[in-house]
């Protein structure tokens, strides 16, 4: 009986849809005495603390004390990489930081209480934009760089010649459930923490530097996440640190959960970037040379900003091969929130500005993009510019000409044009982009995953693993691979919420491995258990263990299912005899390497690859468009599960979407964010769907090496939507005659109205 790659439904969805599903600030009624934190928030976002003063707020009634940096017995930071986030500052380094916390018997208390302490400001200079970082050189890392060839030569050899720049604006991630955290000390005086977290064990590790006690005397548990998409993957320590000091000082349990104005002015975005690139080309837009810069806003510490730099820097090829090629790096330091990561860890920003450089050398020659794009698309035996294999480029060949084929592109791309023609002020555009996508963490220590699996005296299964659930489905895809590795009905498997006292040392639940690394360490624990029952079950019928078959919760020698024995039958001897019914499982990655130095390995275990066909239709007067049409075909290897995993193709491209045509954050002079909630930070809606939507998989695409034959979909979707960005400049240039068309990212309604102003202002200045 078949269990992975079966189309079931989320495992908690029944619980989602009746509101039945409980979340960390579900659990609040568990807590007598409960206590909450609120921030005093600096009104400044650069500035020196001369005095802070709580005298007041503890008289406000119901306040119990005001946390600052005194109150830590341990460190007094929470950086994830390197020690620059002081939990209690003494220097404001972004509008809105915290720099102390009151705690109090209720939220109001506590809110009250926090406008009552006094600190004194000496406000300093702020850099507020990545233009005015690199004038002042301010950056947070040495430049990173991936080089291949001679990209000086090529471009001074190439027939033609381009220099450009893109500016890529940040993102929210607005997950539903904001950063939310509970601790208390148990009976044994541990401290423990209900915690909307990605990574618990690093959550744990910082807790306790802060405390100063030793990691087994903290325990995290994340029972499930309203959402995360990166978001909850570093910035959810803070908080969870803050909860804890609480606990620690007062004796009781202790509730910081950030309201949403909170959650958007004090955690992370996706990075803001800057891309200054050249590129030489030949008479058939075949890239010959590119130079490309980039420049990250990492805020005002480096959190995970190299990292995320890095990604960029190794996917700014996408699915292209650049025979020579330079791509530098720099992380800027300015006073706004530390950005973090975000769905796609910085590939987004890095593919974006490589599919800019092809629609331009595309315009510049007065070529279909889609005929550059498949001129330049890796072939077998191409390798990266950082000298890694492309594996079964055939694979993203197939999916472009698959897609062409089933999209009716060459009809549409003639439809669109009769459409034009026939409109002066409503004009459509249509583009087709590939995705190529590297899987695996980058930090080849986190490319690792342990799983714990009971099996009980019934039969019945329960599986602990270190990856989390934020809505995306990895419980389900792995409650599916244990059943399937056991040979039990899917029913007779549960699995536990994530803990560091059941699963330690584990990796962020990120970069889209959370289904490979911990579904393989299942697996792994999950053949050892049922090697151990084999061995059982051959003693009961009289035949080698190797001709067994498991199916369906019974067991029975290979052609003889009609004498089955039931699993918990086997189970139960096995117990009788001591045989050892649970068994810890591990996977590592095989074959990662990577020298930063020289920009070069083997930083990817494989790629996902994936093509996108978007049709839209603009207004010439308004700038408004619409996405008439959307046809995508991905590459999820053999899914493990198909319903998960057409969701995340479908969130991932309206995330990204989202954040390439209409989610715009916006600063004041001051550092001060002004779009601050769903009022003014416009997110993609019902409204936004497009009129005909084509989801499918690419057949016959097992990936070998990869648990039963799948590939990771929780990132790689969202660069799909890059499509909609190209579709837009299709029709932009329509309005126009011909040339480069340079449009805003994201490209909201104004920045297609002023994009279609500039090309209009050059056909009158041409005459045409």
């Amino acid at each position: 009986m078949k269990i992975v790659g079966k189309p079931v439904s989320h495992e908690s969805a029944c619980e989602h849809v009746t509101g039945r599903a409980l979340y960390t600030d579900d659990l609040l009624g568990r807590f007598a005495n409960l206590l909450h934190a609120w921030p005093v928030q600096a009104p400044h976002a650069h500035a020196k603390i001369l005095s802070l003063q709580t005298e007041a707020a503890l008289e406000v009634p119901g306040v119990l004390h005001v946390l600052t940096a005194a109150d830590v017995p341990g460190a007094n930071h929470v950086g994830p990489v390197r020690h620059d986030e002081p939990l209690f500052p003494d220097e404001v380094m972004y509008h809105g930081q915290a720099v102390a916390w009151v705690v109090a018997e209720s939220e109001e208390a506590a809110r009250l209480g926090a406008e009552q302490v006094e600190v004194v400001y000496h406000p300093l200079p702020a850099v507020l934009t990545l233009e005015e970082a690199i004038s002042q050189q301010s950056f947070l890392n040495e430049p990173l760089r991936v080089r291949r060839g001679e990209p000086e030569q090529a471009l001074l050899e190439a027939p033609h010649k381009l220099k450009g720049r893109l500016e890529i604006g940040p993102q929210e991630h607005f997950y539903l459930e904001t950063q939310a955290t509970l601790a208390y000390l148990d009976e044994y005086g541990q401290v423990m923490l209900q915690c909307s977290t990605q990574h618990p064990t690093e959550t744990q590790a910082i807790v306790a530097e802060v405390l100063g006690l030793p990691r087994h005397r903290v325990t995290v548990q994340c029972l499930r996440m309203g959402g995360g998409f990166g978001g909850k993957e570093t910035q959810a320590n803070p908080w969870a640190a803050v909860a804890a000091l609480a606990a620690w000082k007062t004796g009781r349990p202790v509730r910081v959960r950030l309201n949403r104005t909170q959650d958007m002015t004090l955690t992370g975005k996706r990075h803001p970037f800057l891309g200054k690139f050249s590129v030489g080309f030949d008479d058939e837009g075949k890239i010959r040379g590119l130079k490309l810069e980039l420049y990250s806003d990492g805020g005002w510490s480096l959190d995970l900003s190299e990292a995320v730099l890095l990604r960029a820097l190794l996917h700014c090829d996408n699915a292209y091969h650049i025979p020579h090629m330079e791509v530098v790096g720099r992380v800027c330091k300015t006073h706004k929130t530390s950005q973090t990561a975000f769905r796609g860890f910085g590939g987004p920003q890095g593919m974006v500005v490589i599919e800019e450089v092809m629609d331009r050398v595309a315009r510049t020659l007065g070529l279909a993009p889609e005929v550059v794009r498949e001129r330049n698309l890796y072939r077998e035996g191409d390798t990266t510019p950082y000298l890694q294999p492309v594996k079964d480029a055939e694979r993203l060949e197939r999916i472009w000409y698959e897609l062409k084929t089933s999209s009716e592109y060459a009809l549409r791309r003639s439809l669109v044009a009769e459409f034009n023609a026939a409109h002066p002020h409503k004009k459509r555009g249509i583009a087709l982009t590939p995705v190529k996508f590297g899987i695996s963490f980058n930090a080849i220590p986190y490319n690792q995953a342990g799983a714990l699996v009971l099996v009980y005296q019934d039969g019945s299964v329960l599986v602990n693993h270190g990856g989390t659930e934020m809505g995306q489905g990895v419980h389900t895809k792995i409650r599916q691979i244990a059943a399937q590795s056991l040979g039990v009905p899917l029913e007779g498997v549960r699995i536990a919420p994530t803990r560091t006292d059941k699963v330690p040392n584990t990796s962020a639940t990120a970069a889209s491995t959370g289904a490979d690394l911990n579904g393989a360490a299942v697996r792994n624990a999950c053949e050892t258990i049922r090697a151990r029952l084999a061995e059982v079950a051959a003693q009961r019928f009289g035949v080698n263990a190797q001709d067994l078959a498991f199916e369906g919760g019974r067991v029975y020698p290979l052609g003889a299912p009609e004498n089955a024995l039931p699993f918990a039958e086997i189970v139960k001897t096995a117990y009788s005899q001591r045989v050892q019914l649970w068994s810890d499982g591990f996977y590592r990655t095989p074959g990662l390497h990577f020298d930063r130095a020289k920009g070069q390995g083997r930083p990817f275990h494989y790629f996902a690859y994936g093509a996108a066909v978007s049709e839209v239709e603009v207004d010439g007067f308004t700038g408004q468009y619409r996405l008439r049409r959307v046809d995508l075909l991905h590459d999820v290897g053999d899914s493990l599960s198909p319903v998960v995993d057409l969701g995340q193709v479908e969130g991932g491209f309206f995330q990204g979407m989202g954040w390439l045509t209409m989610e715009e954050l916006l600063w004041d002079a001051e550092g001060r964010l002004a779009t601050r909630g769903a009022s003014t930070y416009k997110l993609p809606s019902l409204a936004e769907l497009p009129e005909v939507f084509n989801v499918r998989f690419l057949q016959r695409a097992a990936e070998p090496g990869v648990v039963f034959g799948s590939k990771a979909v929780g990132e790689p979707p969202l660069m799909l939507a890059i499509s909609v960005r190209e579709a837009l400049k299709d029709a932009i240039a329509a309005f126009g005659t011909g040339g480069v068309v340079e449009l805003a990212s994201p490209a909201t309604m104004e920045a297609v109205y002023w994009a279609i102003e500039r090309v209009r202002s050059r056909a009158l200045v041409s005459g045409d």
